[in-house]
């Protein structure tokens, strides 16, 4: 389920530009408000719509979200207020108003309005072919660093635009440091509950087993322990052709 919030008011651009991790003047975009310490809140899509942007988000986090836009309001001249729209949401010729998921062109468009629903299409295969991270299941509040879970490969993150919360971390994670560990297609024979740890063979953690589809899965892996047989449970991981 999703919850579409709209953000009203002169201020509306500036105010959310402040905030996260992508540039809100370009939008339609897919963004993160991260921690002080640049760790993952929530994700979702901002999305004009005349005088407003729409931020479509997991109804999961929708309450926490809104209160922290209201939080950080201060003075600008914005409103943050629940939408009442639905999302629908399929791939292939996208109906009039729809606006293309700026993640990835496999992933079809997004149309906000009376109704909700998608086109039948399996998403799980379609975020597992290209890794992709959900909300709530790769991408955990408080703990993901969005750059270990593709933020910058998925167009959701943007290190032109200036500072928003969590910046400086993300800017120093981007240049100053290479990633040891993140997300990244594996081969699955057998299959284990999403947040099943990867073991290596002497019993040392590897990574956890996230989203399957057709003998693939996504799985959040430190790169310098790929090698060797590994295991989720009663399954065998092994890296993805």
């Amino acid at each position: 389920m999703r919850s579409i919030l709209r953000v009203t008011g002169d201020d509306r651009v500036e105010f959310l530009q402040g905030l996260v991790t992508n540039d809100v003047s370009r939008a339609p975009v897919w963004a993160a408000l991260l921690t002080a310490q640049g760790k993952y809140l929530a994700d979702f899509f901002v999305v004009p719509q005349g005088d407003a942007l729409l931020v479509d988000v997991d109804a999961r986090l929708a309450e926490d979200l809104m209160r922290r836009l209201s939080m950080y309001r201060l003075r600008a001249k914005v409103g943050v207020e629940d939408a009442g729209l639905h999302m629908s949401r399929g791939v292939g010729t996208a109906p009039e108003g729809a606006v293309a998921d700026p993640r990835h062109p496999d992933m079809g468009w997004r149309l906000y309005g009376d109704a909700a629903g998608d086109d039948g299409t399996d998403w799980d295969a379609v975020r597992v072919a290209h890794t992709i991270p959900e909300t709530l299941v790769e991408l955990v509040p408080n703990e993901t660093f969005i750059l270990e879970a593709g933020f910058e490969r998925l167009h959701g993150v943007d290190f032109r635009k200036g500072c928003y919360v969590g910046q400086e971390v993300t800017a120093r994670m981007k240049h100053k440091t290479e990633l040891r560990k993140g997300l990244i297609a594996v081969a699955v024979d057998g299959a284990a509950p999403p947040g099943t740890p990867i073991l290596m063979e002497d019993g040392r953690e590897a990574g956890t087993l996230y989203t399957q589809s057709g003998g693939r899965a996504i799985a959040h892996m430190r790169f310098d322990r790929m090698d060797g047989p590994l295991t989720a449970g009663d399954a065998r991981i092994s890296a993805a052709g």
